[in-house]
């Protein structure tokens, strides 16, 4: 049943430091689960982690958020959404080891462990939207570690669900950094498992057409980095072009690098060529944000 997002202001107070698995965090916060959250995404199971690291079933929302480096802090938070193709969350390399690195250079982070759509695309949403409130100061339960600026960082069906906050929600980040994301759902142009996942039954033309974010794009949007590698063929290159040309086409201030080499899902791993590249290109850019 829906809810209205005022009731979440006691719940969140209530709830506290959810009990949750360390990652090095500060600080964990649970958001919500299918039984207090707007909408339920239909998994009644455990939370699963066969590999260590690899989320799936999750049905619970939380933040683990790690707090800027104060010596470097530079006033900006980004909540994190880790890729999984909408099926589970990588949640180390795409998430709290990133989140660690931009807490190094000065930028709160806080890593959102999202639940799992399950065919029901509204769930991952709200809880990024949720997150961003929070880490906003819009909402209880982040006392001493909101910002007046805060970003989303998404990495493939993350980079879709920071895509997809950037466009579709009625709070949005104040800017995007995306890495190799889904955006498009275009036969041929995207991957299949994500949408697949992320719309269940429910996939038809005009649900595609609705999730092509592309097509969601508007004046609003926010700045948007793309960090993507051209011998992609999880998630073709094509599908961040495209948005990069509709933020373009709308004014909107957006900057996209894509590496010769790299494939897919390298996040912040070690073993990534361009690693060192893409990280000043992020930190020049959020510099340069910051400014405005």
């Amino acid at each position: 049943m829906k809810r209205t997002i005022g009731l979440f202001t006691a719940l969140l107070i209530m709830t506290g430091i959810a009990t949750a698995q360390d990652y090095g965090q500060a600080y964990t916060l649970k958001i919500w689960d299918n039984a207090t959250a707007p909408h339920d995404n239909g998994i009644d199971t455990p939370q699963r982690e066969p590999q260590p690291n690899r989320l799936y079933d999750v049905s619970e929302a939380a933040l683990y958020i790690f707090p800027a480096d104060p010596a470097k802090a530079t006033g900006q938070a980004v909540v994190i959404c880790p890729g999984g193709g909408y099926m589970k969350l990588c949640i180390d390399y795409e998430g709290y080891e990133m989140a660690q690195w931009f807490a190094a250079n000065g930028i709160t982070a806080a890593v959102l462990k999202y639940r799992m759509p399950n065919g029901h695309p509204e769930v991952p949403l709200e809880d990024a939207e949720q997150a961003l409130r929070i880490m906003m100061g819009l909402e209880a339960g982040a006392t001493g570690f909101t910002a007046d600026k805060v970003g989303i960082v998404g990495s493939s069906a993350g980079g879709h669900l920071a895509a997809s906050a950037s466009t579709l929600a009625e709070t949005k980040p104040a800017f995007a950094i995306l890495f190799y994301p889904v955006i498009t759902a275009e036969k041929g142009k995207t991957n299949e498992p994500s949408f697949n996942a992320l719309l269940g039954d429910r996939r038809n033309a005009e649900t595609d057409a609705r999730y092509s974010l592309q097509n969601r794009v508007t004046a609003q949007t926010p700045p948007t980095l793309l960090l993507l590698s051209d011998d992609d063929k999880v998630v073709p290159p094509v599908s961040s072009i495209r948005y990069y040309n509709a933020l373009k086409e709308n004014g909107v201030k957006a900057s996209m690098h894509i590496y010769p080499t790299g494939g897919h899902g390298w996040g912040i791993l070690d073993g990534f060529k361009y690693r060192e590249q893409w990280q000043q290109a992020a930190l020049d850019w959020l510099e340069e944000i910051n400014r405005k």
